[in-house]
């Protein structure tokens, strides 16, 4: 059994890496909010540009409804009335000819043409030329000696020959499970990194909001009368009685017709007492001979079977000689890390030259932009002011401004 070694290996990661002593993040404890004083200038440009309007209820373009007086009584005659006239019509008779049915007084006795062309005749069957088909029995009995049976012999088995299993023999030597993770890896302390993500400040607002949009400050509620709803007439059934009778119904008069009586040809039908005959060409000439099971043919063995004992030892087994593993020795050489109490670097250039800014606010934004002049509004709305920065001063020590476009 081969021994288990240890490979020491040491890695580029293992020997540039030197663990630092973990040290808690600082908690810092976040400021409370304190509001600003004064009042915060809610007005937009929408709310300065927009003008209100007087806005009046659209009239609806619905036909005014037409309310037609049931009181009086409405004495008129429509086109169609005085148009169509009712003509007195006469029934029309029926150009149907009177046919009285009469039932005949002598028998049906025309025969068809299949009755006077058929004439019945007696069956004579046809003679048979098929030769007789006779088995032929012989009178020597049946020899059923075969080749295999005369020569096989029948050998016994000897019993199969059942290999012992070795017995596993442990190591007497320890298990070396030291790997190069644990015998590399030291666990030296080290800093967390400083964050240089600036502070989210909060923008808050106390005063209370205004609820009241435009649409519930505009918007009036105005009156809907409902739609009158007509009530539908009902149902007077015609006065009088319905004739419910047709001509077919009147005129139809019903016979008395006995039914077809079927014409079928005179059966010859012959019926005899002899008994049948079931004998048939295969029951004759068939016979059911009795049979055994045959035995099965086995071939005779050429080479003949060894009677001693088989030897099962193999070139490989005889001449195999086990020699003691020896591992091979490493000459690979030894980086030993030695603990290091100076503190991790981690500055960055980022961390060491950004600078936070303040955010500035456009001036755009202000109805009234604080340090600038309203100069004029173009066609589209767009309001143009200028900034007066002094930059130097003339002679009589009097600054000059310089102008900015600010458009809102």
């Amino acid at each position: 059994m081969r021994q288990p070694r240890c490979l020491c290996q040491i890695c580029t990661c293992g020997s540039d890496y030197l663990p630092y002593d973990i040290v808690k993040r600082p908690f810092r404890v976040q400021e409370e909010h304190k509001p600003k004083k004064g009042e915060i200038e809610l007005g937009t440009t929408y709310r300065q540009d927009y003008n209100a309007h007087k806005i009046q209820p659209v009239t609806l373009l619905r036909p005014l409804e037409r309310k037609h007086t049931t009181g009086g009584k409405l004495d008129t005659i429509p086109t169609y009335q005085d148009d169509y006239r009712l003509w007195e019509v006469q029934r029309r008779q029926p150009s149907k000819m009177e046919h009285t049915y009469h039932r005949p007084t002598q028998k049906f006795g025309n025969s068809t043409t299949f009755q006077d062309d058929f004439v019945p005749r007696e069956l004579n069957p046809r003679k048979t030329f098929k030769p007789p088909c006779v088995a032929k029995l012989s009178d020597t009995p049946f020899d059923s000696t075969t080749s295999h049976r005369t020569a096989y012999i029948a050998h016994q088995l000897e019993p199969k020959f059942v290999r012992s299993k070795e017995e596993y023999k442990p190591s007497n030597q320890p298990f070396e499970d030291l790997t190069t993770h644990r015998n590399d890896f030291k666990g030296l302390p080290g800093q967390l990194a400083k964050t240089c993500k600036p502070e989210n400040a909060k923008v808050g607002c106390s005063a209370r909001f205004n609820g009241v949009t435009e649409f519930q400050d505009r918007f009036q509620k105005w009156l809907v009368s409902l739609p009158e709803v007509r009530k539908t007439e009902a149902y007077v059934p015609p006065p009088g009685k319905m004739d419910f009778n047709s001509t077919s119904h009147l005129d139809y008069i019903k016979h008395e017709i006995s039914p077809a009586v079927p014409i079928r040809p005179v059966s010859n039908g012959r019926t005899t007492d002899a008994p049948f005959q079931g004998c048939t060409t295969t029951k004759e000439d068939f016979k059911a001979w009795g049979s055994c099971r045959q035995e099965i043919t086995k071939k005779q063995q050429e080479i003949p079977k060894p009677t001693g004992k088989f030897c099962d030892l193999t070139t490989f087994k005889s001449h195999y000689i086990p020699h003691q593993i020896v591992p091979a020795q490493s000459f690979k050489p030894v980086h030993a890390i030695g603990p290091n109490s100076a503190p991790f670097q981690d500055e960055t250039t980022y961390h060491t030259e950004y600078t936070p800014k303040k955010q500035e606010i456009c001036p755009a934004n202000y109805p009234s932009p604080p340090g600038y002049v309203y100069v004029n509004t173009d066609h589209h709305g767009h309001k143009f002011f200028c900034q007066i920065t002094p930059e130097f001063s003339d002679s009589n020590s009097n600054p000059i401004s310089k102008e900015v476009a600010v458009v809102s």
